[in-house]
């Protein structure tokens, strides 16, 4: 996977911290934004999208 991104939250000081995420059509990647050469975890798209919908509607205060 080519495409991988940050959270727009990652800023000044929090960029080391965070992880990135790629994505085709049918899957997510996500890795270590510190060590972006090791292991890699991969989500069936539709599984990752429920996640993503579940943390929308519980923020993390």
């Amino acid at each position: 996977m080519d495409n991988w991104r940050k959270s727009s939250y990652s800023g000044e000081g929090d960029g080391n911290s965070c992880v990135e995420i790629a994505n085709t059509p049918t899957q997510v990647a996500v890795r270590d934004t510190k060590t972006p050469s090791r292991a890699t975890l991969t989500f069936p798209t539709p599984t990752f999208t429920t996640f993503m919908e579940a943390l929308k509607q519980h923020p993390h205060p």
